[in-house]
């Protein structure tokens, strides 16, 4: 690359504790360096037996487990938290579990502006990130502060090894989103396009691995390192289409939020192949072929994933008013977005065939 183009790059503090087994044995030593003596442990249900884990190993500093994070963050199990953290007189929390779990955590961070730690067992990517959801009434909303920026992030390969196989495939192309949108993101910079290279690649390499042998704790770490650097770029640049594709097919449809992800990744990048080659020729080298969306939708095939709206629930009449509500809504985006446009990506993740080759020039 050459350093004629301008750009800017934000660090955003945040401390990261990376070994086998740390959910347990860092995750005390991480509160007490914050001098947190009250933390609320914040989880979903299918994750609240780790996360009990984690908050017998914090002692005498847990006041307790709050077991009600849900997709896309409704504004209701919100308050709810926001309610238990003031009942019990919490000082920090500490999230536990995947995108839901992490997402509930910055819902009371942001309310409260108490300190967050986040134990991640999935490929969300979303710790590193000062992105925050809400969902209320149908519509999810988003925004960025940096109070909800976990103040320290455990990651534990072992957390991981009983992430069943479909989840680990979807939130780790989940996580490959957060990496190719970044890439072609007006705040894109040099350090961002090499995050966000060695991320797509580490993932790639691992997904197939964790397919053979879902038990591969080398593969786990691998998957884990890869969604640390897609979510970091995704917290220093600013989302397109792809992403509010996602949120309003979550917020408002109710879809999965990284079946959906992994779904419509190959078409929205198809759509803004034309107008983002600089970013294809990143993505091309990580993925080692020539037709990225492609390849996308054909690692998302070979390892069982969902490839289309249809089979996760969506209906076909929804597609026309989704793609309008899309449209409807302002955002950064390499190729001009349009009604027309976005029903062509939605048409096309709706059937689930490969991705074709967008027009040459942007819209």
């Amino acid at each position: 690359m050459t350093f004629q183009e301008e750009f800017t790059y934000e660090t955003r503090p945040a401390r990261v504790v990376f070994r086998p087994g740390a959910a347990v044995t860092a995750t005390p030593g991480e509160a007490a360096r914050l001098g947190l003596r009250r933390l609320l442990v914040v989880c979903g249900r299918r994750g609240e037996p780790v996360a009990r884990t984690v908050a017998d190993a914090l002692g005498d500093s847990c006041v307790g487990v709050h077991a009600e994070a849900r997709m896309h963050v409704p504004v209701e199990d919100a308050e709810r938290a926001v309610a238990a953290v003031r009942a019990a007189g919490a000082d920090g929390c500490v999230a536990v579990g995947g995108g839901s779990a992490i997402g509930l955590g910055k819902a009371v961070a942001l309310r409260t502006g108490l300190p967050l730690i986040a134990v991640p067992s999935t490929y969300s990517g979303s710790e590193m990130t000062p992105v925050w959801g809400l969902t209320e009434h149908g519509t999810k909303r988003t925004g960025r502060d940096p109070v909800v920026q976990p103040r320290s992030v455990v990651y534990d390969p072992r957390l991981t090894l009983s992430l069943p196989l479909s989840l680990t495939v979807t939130s780790g192309v989940n996580a490959l989103a957060h990496a190719v949108e970044a890439l072609y993101a007006p705040d894109a910079s040099p350090l961002v396009s090499v995050m966000a290279e060695e991320g797509v690649r580490a993932m790639t390499e691992a997904l197939p691995r964790l397919a053979a042998a879902p038990d591969d704790l080398d593969a786990r770490g691998r998957a884990l390192y890869a969604a640390w650097l897609c979510g970091a770029c995704l917290g220093a640049t600013t989302m397109g289409l792809h992403h509010k594709v996602c949120h309003v097919l979550g917020g408002g449809y109710g879809l999965p939020h990284a079946e959906t992800h992994t779904v419509v990744l190959p078409y929205a990048l198809a759509f803004n192949a034309p107008a983002a080659p600089r970013a294809l020729t990143v993505l091309r080298r990580a993925v080692g072929a020539d037709d990225v969306p492609r390849a996308l939708w054909e690692l998302s095939g070979r390892l069982g994933a969902p490839r289309s709206l249809a089979e996760l629930g969506l209906a076909e009449g929804d597609v026309v008013p989704a793609a309008d509500r899309i449209a409807g809504e302002p955002y950064a985006n390499p190729r001009p977005v349009t009604a027309d446009g976005v029903r062509s990506v939605l048409r096309a993740a709706y059937r689930g065939g490969p991705p074709e080759p967008a027009d040459g020039a942007a819209e």
